[in-house]
């Protein structure tokens, strides 16, 4: 029996594809640390992918995979009690059905996880505030926060109160948020970690890359260092699309020369 205190490894056995053939690996390992990335055109299978890993699969999914927990069945409690689940996966969706404040919707998580220690609301917040440029506040309410902030709150909830040794992550740069630094920090602290992506600067930013086609994994790269200089490249791109993106907001007009600033005032409310 294995508590989510205690994974060691996580491995991914085969299942079939949409045509039900078996799929082309033997398995896939996933280890503390590990950063990989599953990319693939639309309808590939990549959700389906995660989905498996998520929900500990044995076989009893569409594609047929099982997921070993330290090389073995997982425990039943980690399939079915919450509270021990060691695996977090943060989605597209994200919305809130309760009008909570941030501070209750974290109260609400630590009551369920019979944790007791309140300062991990403000460490909460703090790591969030990491992730995004829009500052977070404990008084704030979820349904008022936008989709970056949102996302970056529930990332940090997954490392600081969920704390699970796995977090799968959908759709990362549609949240608007530091992914480097998101990366960044669940590297430092050990997490397996795991993102969907159809983002160029994302999926170069892992270690592996599982690339999926018609249903199952067509193969899985491990660059090394052998995108380093791409990486830069796309690095310099990323940072002046984010910063066109803020200046947008911001109301100004961008020259397609110079990108000479232009004052916020020419924005003229209609």
């Amino acid at each position: 029996m294995s508590s989510s205190n205690s994974i060691f490894s996580i491995t991914v056995l085969p299942g079939k594809n949409k045509n039900g053939n078996i799929e082309n690996f033997t398995e896939i390992l996933l280890s503390p640390g590990d950063v990989l990335s599953i990319v693939g055109p639309t309808g590939s299978g990549k959700t389906a992918l995660i989905n498996d890993i998520e929900v500990l699969a044995q076989g009893d999914t569409v594609t047929g995979r099982t997921i070993l927990v330290n090389g073995q069945t997982p425990a039943d409690e980690l399939i079915r009690d919450p509270s021990m689940k060691p695996i977090a996966m943060i989605t597209q969706n994200t919305k809130c059905l309760a009008d909570l404040t941030v501070r209750e919707f974290l109260e609400m998580h630590l009551r369920s996880r019979k944790i007791k220690d309140l300062s991990l609301i403000e460490k909460t917040v703090a790591t969030a505030n990491k992730f995004t440029g829009e500052k977070i506040r404990a008084d704030m309410r979820i349904c008022s926060l936008s989709g970056g902030q949102t996302r970056s709150l529930f990332i940090a909830d997954a490392v600081i109160i969920s704390n699970t040794p796995i977090i799968l992550l959908d759709e990362l740069e549609n949240a608007g948020i530091f992914k480097e630094k998101v990366i960044e920090e669940l590297r430092s602290l050990q997490k397996t970690t795991i993102f969907v992506t159809h983002d160029p600067y994302v999926a170069l930013l892992t270690d592996r890359r599982i690339v999926m086609e018609n249903g199952t994994v067509k193969c899985i790269l491990e660059p090394g260092n052998r995108e380093k200089e791409i990486l830069l490249k796309i690095s310099e791109m990323d940072k002046e699309l984010s910063e066109f993106r803020e200046r947008i907001r911001d109301g100004e007009l961008l020259s397609d020369k110079e990108y000479t600033k232009k004052p916020a005032a020419e924005c003229v409310p209609i």
